[in-house]
């Protein structure tokens, strides 16, 4: 059984990307498949793990996509990366762009990557799709694609505002596309305990969504190592293994699978 999630947010610099690579590094740690789908045609991903020149790149997610969309049997694995730190990619350019506005007059426009990972999710445990900050097509088509979405937000006021819409998007898809979508958390990002916004925008936050939305104990904190590991194509725990980031990924990741053996329990012929 593969597990896709999509890390999401339609407000940039909460930690979506950061979170992609260190969650999908983490399950990888714990001896999970993982492949991770840059679906952001600003490339962050893809350029955060090693590969810098998107632009030189033969196969990306739009190649993928449009191969669904024109009905082209291609060979699904071509174009997959592998990372050093044992996670697969799936990457992506500004090609992205130019083909979102081409989905809107296709077939099926917003199924096109759950077809296409439907295709490659028997090789994997786990599918962690990172959206680019907008609630347009692509991100459409990887809530479409996902069991659950996780939800990185940044201890401040505006960006935790802004969730509202996220989640109206998600009941939208999951009423109308994906009856199976799940919200599987909101991820607290980019937190600096010293200030008060940080401690009122948390209050605040689980005050008006705790009670119908699981907020992960784990909280992220600010730190510039996150920030540099960006340009070093490698995750936090290679790059500064005995940091307080590094620590809290562990931790959420292992929040993350304890969520997973939770659900599987509750599908044993016991638990029925």
């Amino acid at each position: 059984m593969c597990k896709t999630m999509a890390v999401c947010n339609q407000k940039g610099g909460v930690g979506k990307t950061t979170t992609t690579v260190n969650l999908g590094v983490g399950l990888a740690m714990q001896g999970k498949r993982v492949l991770l789908v840059d679906a952001d045609p600003q490339a962050d991903l893809t350029a955060s793990l090693g590969w810098q020149d998107t632009d030189s790149l033969d196969i990306t997610i739009s190649d993928k996509l449009s191969d669904v969309i024109r009905d082209v049997n291609s060979e699904a694995t071509s174009g997959i990366l592998h990372h050093k730190e044992n996670v697969d990619l799936l990457p992506s350019n500004l090609e992205l762009s130019a083909f979102e506005m081409s989905l809107v007059t296709a077939m099926s426009r917003e199924t096109a990557m759950r077809k296409y990972l439907d295709t490659v999710k028997h090789n994997y445990d786990y599918i962690i799709i990172d959206c680019m900050p907008s609630l347009g097509m692509i991100t459409l088509n990887a809530l479409t694609a996902a069991d659950s979405v996780i939800i990185p937000v940044q201890a401040q006021y505006l960006p935790a505002k802004g969730m509202t819409q996220l989640l109206q998007t998600v009941s939208k898809v999951k009423k109308h596309i994906n009856p199976d979508l799940k919200i599987e958390g909101i991820l607290l990002t980019i937190v600096d305990n010293r200030t008060n916004l940080a401690k009122s925008t948390m209050d605040a936050i689980r005050k008006n969504f705790g009670s119908v939305i699981k907020i992960f104990g784990t909280k992220i904190p600010a730190a510039v190592k996150a920030a540099e590991v960006a340009s070093k194509g490698e995750s936090i725990y290679k790059y500064e293994p005995n940091s307080a980031v590094a620590r809290a990924y562990e931790h959420f990741t292992k929040e993350v699978l304890s969520s997973g053996k939770q659900k599987e329990r509750l599908f044993t012929p016991d638990a029925r």
